[in-house]
Parts: C-alpha cells; structure tokens; sequence
C-alpha cells in the first residue's frame, strides 16, 4: 500500500512539473512543438498515464 503511495505520488509531481515548464513556453514555442496552450494539461495526462 506504502508503495502505491509512493507511486502515485511520483506520477503526480511528474505531472505537475511538466505541465509547468511546458505553461512557461510562450505561445510561439508551443506552436512550434504543435501543442496549444489548451491541451497542455491534456497532453502530459495522456504521456503520464503511458508511462
């Protein structure tokens, strides 16, 4: 259970970490990589939920 814990808690602070550099890219950047500001937090769900 401990692990589970552990687990989880790891995949939530990837998550919040990668939603916040990639919120920090301006719009051009974004734009370049092909994301919308919109699907930021969409997009690194659907990559942590693969990983």
């Amino acid at each position: 259970m401990l692990k589970s814990l552990t687990l989880k808690i790891a995949a939530w602070r990837r998550y919040r970490d990668s939603v916040r550099e990639l919120s920090r890219l301006s719009d051009r950047e974004l734009n370049d990589l092909g994301i919308g500001r919109a699907d930021i937090a969409a997009l690194v769900r659907q990559s942590t939920d693969e990983a």
